[in-house]
């Protein structure tokens, strides 16, 4: 076991960087040394939220090195460079077999627990909760080995931070999910990093009209940057009627936030034949939808992390990044320390960033 610092939420927006206590890695595990973790919606949601456990470490979209393995770890060894993707998978269950890891129900049974059912954290003997089995808001986590993606020693910290979750959710929502083809038109409802992953997959796959759909002027603006080819500002233009002048009605219709109004809007917004990836959250209220709008032969899918099998597609997305065909950098907005957590949260609930990380090295 060692000592390491870690930012500890003790009850909804109240936290601080404490020295905690984090045991070795058990078989199967994987020690990291973190540099880098991406702030993402969930864990503000969790941080904000009456029904989180705690104490608890939150982070689940950690890059870094792995210090030391478990018994039985073959993929990756110490010195590799590694992401840390964001769902448990058991790799056993009728879901992993079949290549669909992302639909295994073993994270539904590790809330605040390892795969093992038992904590590796801990202060002065009390037992502290994992987060997705992660917990990568501290200087070292111990991590499945499922979930421990070696990629490439020249991939930026921070950019394997952007892997994690989020924006790989945006990528496989196009490159995976719906299979986006060259001259399609597509519409990207939010864009945050899902959303943002999602116009940089579309760009990256030669879409043809491609409508970034957001309220932040400067979010736009990065957009156009990115490969969108046109921009709408949801609070001064309805984007279906806009998004009907400029397509008739789109191929593929990529929903980001998970709210019932964008929800009607991806679905409005498609054209005959038209598919909408919905990228929900378990706190989304119930959207209604014109049933008629299926006479016209549209399909509805949810978009759960993109569909990722995480060792096939984050050295990929990565390798894209690398051959200048994903402006990763584009959407990394802000870099925090860990003990600007507070403010790095605040900054994402107020819309200021598209991407942000914690870095736990100097120019990781």
């Amino acid at each position: 076991m060692r000592e390491i610092e870690a930012a500890v939420v003790r009850g909804p927006e109240e936290h601080a960087v404490e020295t905690v206590t984090l045991d070795d890695p058990e078989p199967g595990e994987v020690l990291v040394d973190v540099r880098a973790t991406g702030v993402c919606h969930t864990d503000y949601h969790a941080y904000t939220s009456d029904d989180t456990d705690h104490p608890v470490v939150l982070g689940h979209e950690g890059s870094g090195v792995v210090a030391a393995v478990g018994d039985g770890v073959s993929t990756v060894e110490p010195g590799d460079r590694v992401v840390l993707w964001v769902l448990p998978s058991c790799g056993d269950c009728g879901y992993c077999r079949g290549g669909e890891p992302y639909l295994c129900q073993a994270r539904r049974e590790t809330r605040g627990r390892m795969m093992d059912g038992t904590r590796r954290l801990s202060q002065d003997g009390e037992p502290i909760d994992h987060f997705y089995a992660q917990s990568s808001f501290a200087s070292m986590a111990v991590v499945p080995e499922r979930q421990v993606v070696p990629v490439a020693d020249d991939v930026p910290f921070e950019i394997g931070a952007l892997l994690g979750c989020g924006v790989t959710t945006g990528l496989g929502g196009v490159t995976n999910i719906a299979e986006v083809e060259s001259g399609a038109s597509v519409a990207v409802f939010g864009c945050g990093g899902v959303g943002a992953g999602a116009v940089l997959a579309a760009n990256a796959v030669s879409a043809g009209t491609v409508v970034a759909v957001d309220l932040d002027p400067d979010t736009l603006a990065t957009m156009a940057e990115i490969g969108a080819t046109h921009t709408v500002n949801a609070g001064e233009t309805d984007p279906v009627e806009r998004i009907e002048e400029l397509t008739g009605g789109v191929d593929y219709a990529f929903e980001c936030i998970g709210t019932p109004q964008t929800v009607q809007q991806a679905v409005a917004s498609l054209g005959p034949g038209g598919t909408a990836a919905i990228t929900g959250t378990s706190s989304t209220p119930p959207a209604e939808i014109d049933l008629g709008r299926f006479t016209k032969g549209i399909s509805v899918v949810g978009n759960i992390v993109g569909f990722t099998q995480p060792r096939v597609d984050i050295p990929r997305y990565a390798r894209m990044y690398q051959n200048g065909d994903l402006d990763l950098d584009a959407i990394l907005t802000r870099r925090y320390e860990l003990g600007d957590l507070g403010e790095a949260f605040d900054a994402l609930a107020a819309g200021e960033v598209i991407r942000s990380v914690v870095r736990f090295e100097e120019g990781a």
